[in-house]
């Protein structure tokens, strides 16, 4: 048996606080506004207000996830369904439990506590109900703004499957405890639970919720997706990449609608967004490239993570003096142009964007459905810097379904639902280069937003449907030979470096890694699959 979501479950059973474990007399704040908690934040100097009144709020020495610090309980039913490994790492019930009795006495204790009743997903056929118990304010209001905010029935009727036991300044003992330093991520499927403690970073609480989606979908027939989605409302495309390669950015269209920017699902009734708000980069943010994600740092009840303010309480975002992960958290109805039920029809173009290092990849070129396939699996991109724990410069990074660390059960699981929706609705796919061009990193450019737009609206409305496409002779995808509002010049990776040779060095280096990757996956996908890996040329 598989762990499911409440669908269909008698819910008038609704536990209550000491039914899950916690012994309080605190004053408990039952799903307030983000904006009542953030006034409660900045009271208890947790944070301070901008001149435009977003919360700064600081996540002390973990200003990104913690993926050695990651779990999961490896329970009966769990055992057989996650792909086990250095990234979904099994510990035991016993370390779990020991654990979470630790973090039911440290919230017990606090004078308040702060819970949000909320949904993860937009469709209500689909949907996850959760609760998220912190002893933050702050973090609350995070919730608040990241997940599905319910009302009136949907609200009363609420019984949570998954509960968050949230408690950021709660440090563990290493491997006293049976974990590997002071913080510690822990999901329980069979139980229901999240335990987090030791880390302030926020995405945390977001992320081990996707996580759990992740695992239950696939069992149903729907693909969870680490991707953003906007549509035209006839025309709906999705953008799959890792941290820092643009999904935020490029969903953000003004010429067409948001659904949402990081976590969606692929069901029976199209593209439905897991979540209620967004959670932006800001790095290098400037109202002229971004209009839209940069009026909503203006905004009272958004919360910016890790941001240096100037003299005036403005947000210097070119300040990375913290960290080059700086956030942005906001509520999805603080952008403007976006589906009012954050949902959308089965998408017409399959975005994977890639943030190329090594300046090898072309800006854009078209893959058949195998190179699709094979693509995802490998899910290439580079780390960004400041989006984990370590990373300080960009480096390579193969993680598969662009979303290994969210992804419990085996890749081919996602891909194989990928290619059954992809070809049941006859989409396209499209693999971007966000990254350097012209050279490596360190001499090559990153490649500009506007131009990355001008390729990526080619494509979804069709402009590229009758160009002249030239295959690239090691990846076998097709690149096109010219692009409305882009110089031709760029198209080509290899005429844009100094020195061919160079550059065909590089590629082949680059060939060699997907084809390193790629040989722990080889036995579990087709012939036609395989025959899409890159060659040496």
């Amino acid at each position: 048996m598989v762990a499911s979501s409440s669908k269909g479950k008698n819910t008038s059973w609704k536990p209550t606080l000491a039914e899950q474990g916690l012994k309080s007399n605190a004053k408990i704040h039952w799903n307030l506004d983000a904006t009542e908690l953030i006034d409660m934040a900045v009271d208890a100097n947790m944070g301070v207000f901008t001149k435009h009144r977003a919360l700064v709020t600081e996540t002390g020495s973990r200003t990104g996830r913690s993926p050695n610090d990651k779990f999961i309980v490896e329970g009966e039913d769990s055992k057989d369904h996650v792909n086990w490994g250095k990234v979904n790492v099994s510990t035991s019930l016993e370390v779990f439990e020991n654990l979470k009795s630790k973090v039911i006495d440290y919230l017990s204790a606090k004078d308040e506590l702060f819970v949000q009743n909320l949904y993860c997903g937009a469709d209500k056929e689909e949907w996850l109900p959760i609760r998220v118990i912190s002893e933050s304010p702050w973090h609350s209001a995070f919730a608040r703004n990241m997940f599905i905010r319910p009302a009136g029935e949907d609200l009363s009727n609420h019984a949570p499957d998954f509960t968050v036991f949230h408690a950021p300044y709660l440090s563990a003992k290493g491997a006293e405890d049976g974990v590997n330093s002071e913080a510690f991520v822990i999901v329980n499927y069979e139980a229901g639970e999240v335990i987090i403690g030791g880390t302030s970073y926020a995405g945390e609480i977001k992320k081990s919720i996707f996580s759990v989606m992740n695992y239950l979908l696939p069992h149903r027939g729907i693909l969870p997706m680490h991707c953003s989605a906007n549509t035209t409302g006839e025309n709906t495309a999705i953008f799959f990449g890792l941290s820092g390669t643009g999904k935020t950015t490029l969903s953000a269209d003004p010429a067409r609608e948001l659904i949402g920017d990081d976590e969606h699902g692929w069901g029976p009734n199209g593209v439905f967004n897991f979540e209620g708000g967004c959670y932006a980069k800001l790095i290098n943010l400037s109202e002229e490239d971004e209009p839209e994600i940069f009026g909503t740092t203006r905004r009272y009840g958004s919360i910016l993570e890790n941001v240096v303010l100037d003299e005036d309480a403005v947000p210097d975002f070119f300040d990375t003096s913290k960290t080059q992960n700086t956030r942005g958290s906001y509520p999805i109805e603080f952008i403007e142009n976006r589906t009012k039920d954050s949902q959308g029809g089965h998408p017409q173009n399959v975005i994977f964007l890639t943030c190329d290092a090594f300046g090898v990849l072309p800006p854009i070129s078209r893959l058949t459905p195998a190179q699709a396939a094979y693509h995802f699996i490998s899910g290439y991109t580079a780390k960004v810097a400041g989006t984990e724990i370590g990373v300080v410069e960009p480096t390579p990074e193969f993680s598969a379904c662009f979303g290994e660390p969210f992804m419990p059960m085996h890749p081919g699981v996602y891909a194989d639902l990928l290619s059954d929706k992809m070809g049941e609705h006859n989409a396209t796919c499209w693999l971007i280069n966000t990254g350097w061009s012209g050279g490596p990193y360190g001499v090559g450019k990153r490649m500009k937003i506007r131009y990355t737009r001008a390729m990526l609206n080619a494509a979804m409305n069709g402009e590229l449907d009758g160009a002249d496409f030239q295959k690239d002779p090691r990846f076998g995808f097709e690149i096109p030979a010219e692009c409305p509002d882009v110089p031709s010049e760029l198209l080509q990776p290899r005429n844009t470096w100094e020195s061919v040779e160079e550059y065909d060095a590089t590629a082949n280096k680059l060939v060699s890694l997907f084809n390193e990757n790629f040989v722990r996956y080889s036995a579990g996908v087709s012939d036609e699959v395989n025959a899409s890996s890159p060659e040496i040329a």
